[in-house]
Order: C-alpha cells, then structure tokens, then sequence
C-alpha cells in the first residue's frame, strides 16, 4: 500500500525559512515523479514544485520560482522541498503527490499524480 507522509511545517515570521519532508512507502522510489501542491482555506489545490524521477527535471510555480527547492533522495525513499523567503501568501496545507509515469510538460499537473500523502500545515505571519 502506497504511503506518503508529510513533516516539517510550522510557524515562521515572514522572510523565515521552512523544510519539508515526504517519507514515502512506494516501491520503487526512484521510478516515482513527485511533486509538491498547497491549499489554502476555501482556495483550490495549486502547483508549487515537481521533480521526475531521475532528478533530471525540476519546474516550480511562478511565486515560488527563486525561493523554493525541491529535491529527491532515492537512498532515503524522501522528498523535500526548501523554502526560503517566506510570505504570508505561501501559508497553506502543503501536499506532496507520487506518480510513476509523468511527460515533463505535466509535472505541475496535480491530476497526474494517483498518490497523495496528508498533509503538513505552513503559516506564515
């Protein structure tokens, strides 16, 4: 059974900074794109950050290009995503997403994505 589990959120002052984790039970890992999405209170799920399996490729959303990385151990099954230069705007439940078989032109496409893990809330204030 595929299992995501997110980690890392909290509060931080705008300008702070914040890691995120996603320890995934997906075998095996390294064939999995992965991506990050956050949703906000009454807002639709939006695209942050994605990565392909090989680490090749990584694409971000527009707001976050700059001060977000996303990153993917395949020796530890776990996704990351720094985020620097925080805003009050990036306060969301942060999602991340595993896929098997993703066009690079779809990684920040959340439908592409069968797998989802619970959650981890960020705010920023």
């Amino acid at each position: 059974d595929v299992q995501l589990v997110e980690s890392g959120g909290g509060l931080v002052q705008p300008g702070g900074s914040l890691r995120l984790s996603c320890a995934a039970s997906v075998y095996p890992y390294r064939n999995y794109c992965m991506g990050w999405f956050r949703q906000a209170p009454g807002e639709e799920r939006e695209r942050v950050a994605a990565i392909d399996s090989d680490s090749i490729t990584t694409v971000y959303a527009d707001s976050v290009k700059g001060r977000f990385t996303i990153s993917k151990d395949n020796a530890k099954d776990t996704l990351y995503l720094q985020m620097d230069s925080l805003k009050p705007e990036d306060t969301a439940m942060y999602f991340c997403g595993a896929a098997r078989l993703v066009y690079s032109r779809n990684l920040l496409l959340a439908n592409e994505y069968k797998h989802w893990g619970q959650g981890t809330q960020v705010t920023v204030s």
